[in-house]
């Protein structure tokens, strides 16, 4: 049995999710040290195991300008996002702000299409760790491995918020060690001071030595922005986390200012060790994926297998988080009226039950499409929701623009966290964001994704606006 939360109205503030009392009923079940790896892990997806591979291949060593190009992006929403959450800590995070900044048709509209990436996140994952399981497991089917996971991941969810920040520190904790570790051992070997290694010490050669820094001219550096985008989706998790945290705003602040650094170690510092360790064009990248490469040049024995261990942990982690990122956007859409008010009801262990269960069922539903008609229903699944990520940093943008003005009013001194150059750097990241959206409609897959995600959006948005017009009929004094 689930018991009533007391629900805020359209427009009002839910009050601070997370504190004891509060009226959303979410229990501030995370530490400190969850946030913490929350924050670090949350950028590091499976898709930088998976796809740098084919940035590297398709830009050549470019492809780092790629990564510190969406990675200033990504700061800057961080950065904006931060401010608000800092001064607004809310389950709902973005979509809550939006509702207040820009109509409840905006908080309405990217609060359902972020849900909606998340459950077609939740089958692309739950497939993708399914297959390594299966190579370890042959005996078990594909299917089968991807319910045992999405069943587990889900009991630790419903269980506490709590359980899934132990889950999630473990999680990140071991892709961070792995990175880490990585960074340093490669760079040993780039300069010839690894024992037993079998690089040459070759410094930064490789950056140049093979057709240049730009071998595929300068313009493949926005086409490894394309492909690499996608990969930084996640970082904004601990602003909808620390509303169920001890301290949000500490967590929060610590977390933005942190981001710097946590792409560039991540990032920038493991691809450049890529590219430094072996010739951008070597074909191992492409075949055994550009990390394995990597690790076996250095000569760490099994590469593959260790790989294979990290890129799991990476999408049970991106799993969970899915999981909860998800429900807890359901959450929030149920307190402000934008869902069934079900959504917004926890249980005695504060737990948003019905949320969490409701956001699995669709994903099971779209790993189903993926076993059953992954070329139509699931393709079209996954392209209607390719651009999401980027509608999402839109929003923020607009949204900051807006919430400066109202925080200023109505609580100046929580303004603790600021956008740098406020206006000036949050427009030129509007105008990023913008470009990077044109420029996929030159691309072949890039186009199938933003006009499918613009329909989609479309949709959802003329629903908001209908049940809006509706509302107001309701409101209206009879004559």
């Amino acid at each position: 049995m689930t018991s009533q939360t007391t629900l805020a109205g359209p427009g009002q503030q839910p009050g601070e999710p997370g504190k004891p009392g509060s009226p959303d009923g979410l229990k501030a079940g995370l530490k400190n040290r969850h946030l913490s790896m929350i924050a670090i892990g949350g950028v590091i997806g499976a898709g930088l195991f998976v796809g740098s591979g084919a940035g590297i291949a398709a830009a050549g060593p470019a492809i780092l300008l790629s990564y510190a190009l969406v990675g200033l992006m990504v700061v800057f929403v961080m950065r904006m996002l931060g401010e608000m959450a800092v001064a607004r800590p809310s389950s709902g995070s973005f979509s809550a702000y939006a509702d207040q900044a820009l109509g409840r048709w905006a908080g309405f509209s990217i609060g359902w299409l972020y849900w909606f990436f998340w459950v077609v996140v939740l089958a692309v994952e739950a497939t993708a760790g399914a297959k390594i399981l299966e190579g370890w497991v042959p005996g078990v089917p594909q299917w089968a491995w991807a319910l045992i996971v999405m069943v587990v991941l889900t009991a630790t969810n419903l269980v506490s918020v709590g359980s899934y920040g132990e889950f999630e520190f473990w999680f990140a904790g071991i892709k961070v060690v792995a990175i880490g570790a990585f960074v340093v051992v490669g760079l040993l070997a780039v300069f010839g001071v690894l024992p037993g290694s079998d690089a040459g010490g070759s410094g930064f050669a490789h950056l140049t030595d093979t057709g240049g820094f730009f071998p595929e001219g300068p313009g493949a550096v926005l086409t490894g922005v394309l492909m690499v985008v996608f990969s930084f989706m996640g970082s904004e998790i601990v602003t909808l986390a620390a509303g169920e945290s001890e301290d949000p705003r500490r967590a929060v602040s610590k977390a933005t200012n942190s981001v710097i650094w946590r792409i560039a170690i991540f990032y920038l510092g493991s691809i450049l060790v890529v590219l430094t360790l072996l010739p951008w064009n070597d074909p191992s990248i492409v075949e055994d994926g550009s990390y394995v490469a990597a690790l076996n040049v250095i000569g760490i024995p099994h590469a593959g297998q260790v790989m294979d261990v990290i890129v799991l942990t990476a999408v049970l982690s991106c799993l969970n988080s899915g999981l909860y990122t998800a429900s807890r956007m359901a959450f929030s859409l149920g307190q402000r009226g934008d869902a069934p008010k079900a959504f917004a009801t926890v249980n005695k262990r504060g737990v948003p039950q019905v949320a969490i269960l409701s956001s699995v069922v669709f994903g099971f539903v779209a790993v189903f499409f993926n076993y059953q008609w992954p070329d139509t229903v699931f393709a079209f699944l996954l392209n209607s929701s390719g651009a999401v990520a980027l509608f999402v940093w839109l929003v923020i943008c607009f949204t900051q623009l807006r919430m400066r003005g109202i925080i200023l009013r109505e609580s100046p001194e929580k303004l603790v966290v600021r956008m740098w150059l406020f206006p000036y750097l949050t427009w030129a990241t509007i105008a990023m964001i913008s470009f990077v959206l044109v420029y996929m409609l030159t691309d072949d897959a890039g186009r199938e994704q933003v006009l499918l995600s613009l329909l989609v959006a479309a949709l959802v948005v003329a629903v908001s606006l209908v049940r809006d017009a509706r509302s107001r009929k309701a409101a209206a004094p009879v004559e």
